[in-house]
């Protein structure tokens, strides 16, 4: 699978080989551990090494790649299994202190969640990718805080930032932008309507659904 090269307009040339890269890497066209050699990029996008160099630092951020020494930067590999793992630890968690955590929310912390969601929306309708994982993580913490349980939360805060490329895989590439948006919106209702068991099932479903949609599409993209 190819893409073509859109040219380079209003961003920073970083920025602009920053976001290319990502597209490309989410979309599979490079390979698990395929090596991404600074000069072959540089070439390719017509400009020096220092955007690429710049870039590739970024993408190492997100987990999108690896810097390794003596080979420099190679593509995180994907492992579903391990992917799936994860999200089903994050649904017994989340679910868990979602339940734990109703009770004890104040109007602060459904307002501060509410927030979250209206820059998760306008993320998700101006395609703003490298934003998705983040701002779905602070939603999901959002609504777990009010349960005063640190070490769960920062266990769950772990998990997210391991699944961050999925969950922007999966919403990319399985045209769910609506439905996450929609998800969420019902969520938090749930919240201010204090329907403890409701919503810590709907959040395990959340999460397993998401999954689900991934690991179909992933499968599909080996066929």
């Amino acid at each position: 699978m190819t893409t073509t090269l859109q040219p380079i307009k209003r961003q920073t040339l970083t920025s602009a080989v920053t976001e290319s890269l990502r597209q490309r890497i989410l979309s599979g066209e490079f390979a698990d551990g395929q090596q991404l050699r600074q000069e072959a990029l540089s070439n390719e996008y017509g400009v020096s090494r220092v955007p690429v160099r710049e870039a590739l630092r970024q993408l190492e951020a997100e987990g999108l790649i690896q810097i390794i020494d003596h080979k420099g930067a190679v593509v995180s590999k994907l492992s579903l299994s391990d992917v799936l793992e994860l999200l089903e630890i994050r649904a017994m968690l989340e679910s868990s202190l979602l339940e734990a955590a109703i009770p004890q929310q104040t109007k602060a912390d459904l307002d501060a969640a509410a927030a979250t969601l209206a820059e998760f929306e306008t993320a998700l309708k101006t395609d703003d990718i490298r934003h998705w994982g983040e701002l779905n993580s602070r939603f999901h913490l959002a609504l777990y805080r009010a349960a005063a349980r640190p070490n769960t939360l920062a266990l769950i805060e772990q998990l997210h930032n391991k699944t961050d490329r999925y969950t922007r895989m999966q919403i990319l590439f399985t045209h769910t932008k609506e439905r996450a948006h929609a998800e969420h919106t019902q969520m938090l209702e749930m919240c201010r309507q204090g329907k403890v068991k409701e919503a810590a099932e709907f959040i395990r479903f959340h999460i397993l659904s998401a999954g689900k949609a991934l690991e179909e599409y992933l499968l599909g993209q080996q066929r």
